[in-house]
This record gives structure tokens, C-alpha cells and sequence, in this order.
């Protein structure tokens, strides 16, 4: 069943370009989304993630005005997950939304993991970015 999404959004108040600017770098992805993996590493201009299942790689849209953090993950398997996200202006920060996408053959359980970790992934780049000692 590929049909199935759920939208997990986090309000951050950080000015949307700010939050953008960082996100969309993959060299902060560890910090910020420990779930995805545990580090990152660029070789020949393409982004690579350790993770517990193996090395997968990592590929954000071309930086752009509209905060589209679209991104795709290419399993071990050679897989592509498509990640739809967005930065919103919000007043004066701004809104991060992920659109989890469920997987053909998830059991119900694991498509709730994977919301879980989304949202955790959102709430750890809030606490980041909101945090007084981070430069940006």
C-alpha cells in the first residue's frame, strides 16, 4: 500500500530562510536527524549516510526560494525513497513539513516508527535551531 500519508510539521522560531539554509546542508544531518544516520560523508559531490542497515545515500533538491527540502534516499538495495518536505514562513519563524510516505508491504507498526522518528528528527531541529548558542 503506497497510498498512504501522513504530514508531520513542527513549528520553529527561526526565520524560514535560517532554518532552510541549515536543513538543506547534509553535512548537518547527524545532528539533527540522528535516525536517518549516525554520519555523513561526501565523496565525488554526492552525499552518503551511515545507518544501521548500511550506507545509504542521500540527495536534497537543488537549493531554491520556496523552502522545498525535497529529498531522495537510496537504499542499500538501490531503493529510492522519495521525501516530500517544505520550510513555511510562519509569521515570524516558520513551519518544517515531512510528508511520510507509506511503504508497499509496512505493516502498521513500522509505518508508526517511522512517524515517530520523523517527528523526534522535527522536534531535535526545532531544539537545535531555537537554541541560543547555535550561529547559524
Amino acid at each position: 500500500m503506497t497510498s498512504e500519508s501522513k504530514h508531520l510539521s513542527e513549528r520553529i522560531n527561526r526565520p524560514a530562510d535560517e532554518v532552510y539554509a541549515y536543513a538543506s546542508d547534509p553535512a548537518n544531518l547527524p545532528e539533527w536527524a540522528p535516525g536517518l544516520g549516525s554520519s555523513v560523508e561526501q565523496v565525488d559531490g554526492r552525499w552518503f549516510v551511515d545507518t544501521p542497515t548500511g550506507r545509504v545515500g542521500v540527495a536534497f533538491a537543488p537549493r531554491n526560494e520556496y523552502g522545498v527540502l525535497d529529498h531522495d534516499v537510496t537504499l542499500p538495495s538501490g531503493e529510492i525513497i522519495y521525501n516530500p518536505v517544505r520550510v513555511i514562513t510562519y509569521g515570524s519563524g516558520c513551519e518544517v513539513v515531512f510528508t511520510l510516505r507509506r511503504l508497499r508491504g509496512m505493516s502498521d507498526e513500522d509505518f508508526e516508527r517511522d512517524a515517530d522518528a520523523v517527528a523526534a528528527d522535527l522536534t531535535r531541529l526545532k531544539r537545535v535551531l531555537e537554541n541560543a548558542s547555535h550561529s547559524g
